[in-house]
């Protein structure tokens, strides 16, 4: 958008209100932290840097990508932003004038700089591409919204003709001035050589002590630079969070964003107030989900995928036609699960990371799989476990089956041929292979291979007692 565009992120914030010992720009919204979703919208604006400035908890902050991706690594940052990205300390904090200025001496002058708030989340790229457009190099854009009540935030003082000549902080204000409802978001683009030197002037002559970046206002007017308005598209995008209420109201406000979304592509949500998508969702065509379903990582729905209630789905692939039923947990982890085209899961079903279901399987409840693949039409329909295994096709895999896949020290393979039956209750001692065809009697514990077509069991003969009578209780004393 703009080639020489430097972005500046206020995070050094200590957040006391938040009552927490974690940095409050990594407190997570919708999957990801705060300072993620802001770096988020501005990568849009393919900015030639951005600085982060940090203080409070700054360790933490700049220890990695884990700060902007979140801990499913769900930010698609461009491939050479990482490079773009850079901190700056603010030790101690001196305000917000005081913040910008730490990293004043890592801006160009031969461009404009966008200061934004690492704790307001929902701002949209297309806001601060107006908000730099307004500057347009030559003027000072401010991101103002006007509300009926603008208690605690900086004022908009504009003059007979409606002109911006300044900021006034809400301690600083007279009472006439606290009734203006026009205040100052946080969000501010400026040509940089002259934010330079406003930065420069600042005082620390105020009710709180401190250098406050909206007096840049009063120097930018007395300059001659025009000042400009913009504003956002609701006010949900200016919204900052200081505490765990405002931190719950902002992850309702973007969830409803998510699910309106998903909606106007085409998907059925049964109710959009009782829907979280905490990463990336992407479906096809006549998508149906239920209520209550949280989606993390990346998932991918393919058309006609019907979803059903109290389901969580993180990092898997589920194609066409499939349908997950009630209370199904997946979660691909790093590997990810895929589940074919038509294939049914649930309810109660655990597909965990390395889970590959082909065309038209059966998982059902009470049914865990973990790093196994199973070929078209398999069935493990009850009761069962399945892990670090390739199961054939049309497979049944009886209730209370399972593969003993641990030693105590490795985990082991089993693999069980096409057309398989697995009786109820078999315990198959990995690693083994079963034949295609073959049938495994209930009960048994299967510890050698198994040849094609055979029956294999491997249990104790039933010895039944006659006339045995049962131990009685001890009469009371």
């Amino acid at each position: 958008m703009w080639a020489s565009l430097d972005v500046v992120i206020m995070a050094a914030g200590k957040g006391t209100r938040m009552k927490s010992a974690r940095p409050k720009v990594l407190h997570q919204l919708g999957g990801r932290p705060l300072l993620g979703h802001v770096v988020e919208a501005v990568v849009g604006l393919k900015p030639r840097r951005v600085i982060v400035v940090t203080g409070h908890g700054a360790i933490e902050i700049e220890a990695g990508q884990q700060a902007l991706a979140g801990a499913a690594g769900q930010f698609a940052m461009e491939s050479d932003m990482a490079g773009r990205l850079a901190y700056v300390r603010q030790e101690p904090q001196l305000g917000t004038g005081h913040a910008v200025q730490q990293a004043a001496p890592m801006l160009g002058d031969d461009g404009l700089t966008l200061v934004l708030n690492g704790d307001v989340p929902l701002i949209r790229t297309a806001t601060l591409q107006a908000l730099v457009q307004a500057c347009a190099g030559e003027r000072l854009a401010l991101l103002t919204l006007q509300v009926a009540d603008a208690s605690g935030y900086g004022r908009i003082l504009r003059d007979a003709a409606g002109a911006v000549q300044g900021i006034v902080e809400h301690k600083d204000a007279t009472p006439e001035q606290r009734r203006i409802g026009e205040f100052y978001t946080g969000s501010m683009a400026a040509p940089t050589r002259q934010l330079k030197a406003w930065l420069a002037g600042l005082t620390n002559r105020n009710a709180q002590g401190e250098y406050y970046l909206t007096d840049v206002v009063a120097a930018a007017v007395a300059g001659g630079t025009p000042v400009v308005a913009v504003q956002p598209q609701d006010a949900d995008e200016v919204a900052g969070v200081n505490s765990p209420v405002q931190l719950a109201e902002l992850e309702r406000a973007l969830q409803r964003r998510r699910a309106l979304a998903l909606m106007e592509a085409g998907v059925r949500l049964a109710d959009p107030a009782r829907f979280d998508l905490r990463g990336t969702l992407v479906c096809g065509t006549d998508v149906e989900i239920d209520v209550n379903c949280v989606f993390e990582g990346q998932v991918s729905l393919g058309d006609g995928v019907h979803v059903g209630a109290n389901c969580v789905i993180a990092n898997a692939t589920i194609a066409a036609g499939a349908v997950i039923h009630p209370m199904t947990h997946i979660d691909g982890g790093d590997t990810g699960v895929t589940v074919g085209e038509d294939a049914i899961v649930g309810p109660f079903a655990r597909l965990r990371p390395g889970a590959q279901l082909g065309a038209q399987v059966h998982i059902g409840n009470f049914v865990e799989v973990k790093n196994a693949t199973l070929a078209r039409g398999a069935k493990a329909n009850h009761l069962a476990y399945l892990g670090d295994a390739a199961v054939g096709e049309r497979v049944n895999y009886g209730a209370g089956a399972i593969t003993a896949n641990y030693d105590g020290a490795n985990k082991h393979r089993t693999v069980i041929g096409a057309d398989v039956h697995v009786g109820s209750n078999a315990v198959l001692v990995a690693p083994v292979n079963l034949g295609a065809g073959g049938t495994v009697g209930a009960g048994s514990v299967i510890s050698k291979d198994a040849p094609d077509g055979a029956l294999s069991v491997a249990r104790g003969r039933q010895v039944n007692i006659a006339n045995w009578k049962r131990p009685a209780k001890k009469p009371k004393s």
